[in-house]
């Protein structure tokens, strides 16, 4: 399996999965966005058959606060307990979606493969590229049969508030910083304390891995997007991304995956840097 395949799957291939009956699926429904509540109710109106929604805010983070950031990583148990909730067990293959592009989605597929659930893939294109296909919605609830998952945690790699300085300022690595270019430079900060960024770090957007449909680019445009931005790709460098609050740069870690590429993610990310008066802000371009 190639390491795209390891971490997308195609609306075509899913849809042929289900129509199989294939064991030990699970598919999460992850609507979320910024400001935006209504994620359930969206799933209630219509979601891929047999997915379960899961609430970014309650299940994939724990409580906000300064000194950690507004979605810090939650408690293990507390994972382990959603991710059961979920219907996940030893084996289990997991989908996440979301509606828009998975940028939201790549948080649960982030945690999950964190915490040790090794078949962890994102819908590409999300509920849009599964509604453009022709394929068919179901409404209501979803409860499945509780899962039995054991967790673990530190299957991938994470950032401190230090070590993401460190790997600013190093000239042998590069930070990438996920959220959009007027945030990175200082001109707006809708929802936390400083704007800015970390002072080294390189502008990344997230909405870059994807093309107009939702879906991730391909290997070739994302290789070179990643290049562009001083990504080498090989095991001499160390690669971090970070975003507002830790969910959209899972997204970046994910694009990042698919090249081969592990990068490490600083979950505190601009929410706790920023309100942290010792840390030092950089603006501009």
């Amino acid at each position: 399996m190639s390491a795209r395949d390891a971490v997308l799957v195609s609306a075509e291939a899913l849809r042929a999965d289900l129509a199989a009956g294939a064991r030990g699926l699970v598919l999460l429904d992850v609507r979320w966005a910024l400001g935006v509540t209504d994620g359930r109710e969206q799933h209630l109106a219509g979601h891929v058959p047999g997915a379960v929604f899961v609430d970014l805010e309650t299940e994939l983070a724990a409580r906000p606060s300064p000194a950690r950031g507004r979605h810090p990583l939650p408690d293990l148990a507390d994972l382990q307990a959603a991710a059961r909730r979920w219907g996940v067990r030893a084996g289990s293959r997991v989908v996440a979606y979301d509606a828009v592009g998975a940028t939201s989605a790549a948080r649960a597929w982030w945690l999950l493969r964190w915490a040790g659930v090794t078949d962890v893939r994102l819908l590409d294109g999300g509920l849009d590229a599964w509604t453009a296909a022709g394929f068919p919605l179901e409404s209501g609830d979803v409860v499945p049969e509780p899962g039995d998952v054991v967790l673990s945690q530190g299957e991938l790699p994470t950032l401190t508030p230090d070590d993401a300085a460190r790997l600013a300022s190093s000239g042998g690595g590069v930070l990438l910083d996920a959220r959009a270019g007027e945030r990175f430079r200082g001109e707006v900060e809708p929802v936390d304390p400083r704007a800015g960024h970390v002072p080294g770090a390189v502008s990344a957007p997230t909405t870059g891995n994807l093309g107009p449909d939702g879906r991730f680019l391909d290997e070739g445009a994302l290789r070179e997007r990643f290049a562009g931005l001083g990504v080498r790709g090989g095991p001499d460098q160390e690669v971090g991304v970070y975003c507002g609050s830790g969910v959209t740069a899972a997204h970046e870690v994910a694009a990042l995956a698919t090249l081969g590429v592990d990068a490490a993610l600083y979950a505190g990310s601009w929410s706790q840097w920023s309100n942290d008066e010792t840390r030092p802000v950089a603006t501009g371009a």
